[in-house]
């Protein structure tokens, strides 16, 4: 759990209500006031990340945007007793004055995956979603963070790039793609296996966000393991891989990974948020313009800054079974990130 959300929680069970707030959230005062927009705020993963961004003390101003039902979304969140601004903005003619002074835009929007669809079949609804959506991004906040949640983010993420070169605005240093539900799992399913506390697991996850272009790197995982073997190893990573699918077949049909989603994209703005104010030494895993592979794309330890990508960080040492999964995954990345440049550049 992140540790804006643990102190909302500790400060809740010890506190009176009408002290909350100001012992919880006191510290957002201190920061530089910063803008988050929600672009599908009421969503499925859209209105749990509404909420946790609401807790988030370096939040000032809350936008909160979708094609319909964020009014509602967004006064129940406003009445929420932290220190941010919420507004909601509902449709395509409101969507400029949700973006405008963003510091950081996350965009869950799209549909959700529901059982026997393929990311292929997500792709032909998210894409043109994603390229109108970063068109309206490219004129009305060209400086913002670009935190991509919407699937299949190796093709989305491409997508955007390409929108945002089109108009002169792209920034390989401030366009991400959120992949840090896969350290999320990675971690928990670790930290099942391997008998030790959740709080104090890393497991660096790299390559993409699908299936086996999701590369986990149980080798490098802290604290070291000895009690897995290789066999624990291979079922964690096909754990890892498969964690969507294991969510939308226990739902039945229902629901995706939402509320895990929305978890981990609130992590990952947090970071963000605490690169651009300067604090030092925040390192996540993201979906980035690769420099330390010949793919365009790849998901990398990322340090993060006040102009975002601060620096991306090497593999490190991989075991065999990592090598070779890192070159099953190359073919299959290729071509995902290849159909998102290619959908930008033909529509």
């Amino acid at each position: 759990m992140s540790r804006f959300v643990q102190t909302a929680l500790r400060s809740r069970a010890s506190s009176s209500p009408s002290s909350i707030s100001r012992r919880s959230f006191s510290s957002g005062s201190s920061h530089t006031e910063r803008k988050v927009a929600v672009l599908g705020a009421a969503g499925g993963i859209g209105q749990p990340l509404a909420l946790l961004m609401k807790l988030n003390p370096l939040v000032s101003k809350l936008a909160l945007y979708d094609i319909a039902g964020t009014p509602g979304v967004a006064a129940d969140v406003s009445h929420i007793n932290t220190g941010s601004e919420v507004a909601g903005y509902m449709g395509e003619d409101q969507l400029g004055r949700a973006l405008e002074g963003s510091d950081v835009v996350i965009i869950p929007a799209g549909v959700p995956r529901k059982p026997g669809m393929t990311r292929d079949d997500l792709f032909k609804i998210n894409a043109g979603i994603v390229k109108s959506l970063c068109t309206a991004i490219a004129k009305y906040c060209p400086n913002a963070v670009v935190n991509m949640i919407s699937n299949p983010v190796n093709s989305t993420v491409p997508i955007a790039a390409e929108v945002f070169k089109k108009a002169g605005t792209y920034d390989e240093k401030k366009l991400f793609g959120v992949t840090t539900l896969d350290v999320v799992r990675a971690k928990t399913f670790y930290a099942g296996k391997a008998k030790v506390p959740v709080s104090g697991v890393n497991v660096p996850v790299v390559g993409g966000h699908a299936g086996i272009t999701i590369l986990p790197l149980f080798s490098q995982a802290t604290p070291k393991s000895n009690a897995l073997s290789d066999e624990d190893i291979k079922a964690l990573t096909k754990r890892t891989q498969e964690g969507g699918t294991e969510v939308v077949e226990a739902k039945a049909g229902k629901g995706s990974a939402t509320l895990s989603m929305a978890y981990a994209g609130a992590v990952f703005a947090d970071a963000c948020l605490k690169g651009l104010n300067g604090v030092p030494d925040i390192v996540e895993c993201s979906f980035v313009q690769s420099s330390i592979t010949e793919l365009p794309f790849f998901a990398s330890k990322v340090r993060l800054g006040k102009t975002g990508v601060e620096e991306v960080l090497g593999l490190g040492p991989l075991s065999d079974y990592e090598k070779e999964g890192l070159e099953n995954l190359k073919p299959e990345l290729k071509s995902s990130i290849e159909k998102g440049i290619k959908f930008a550049k033909e529509n």
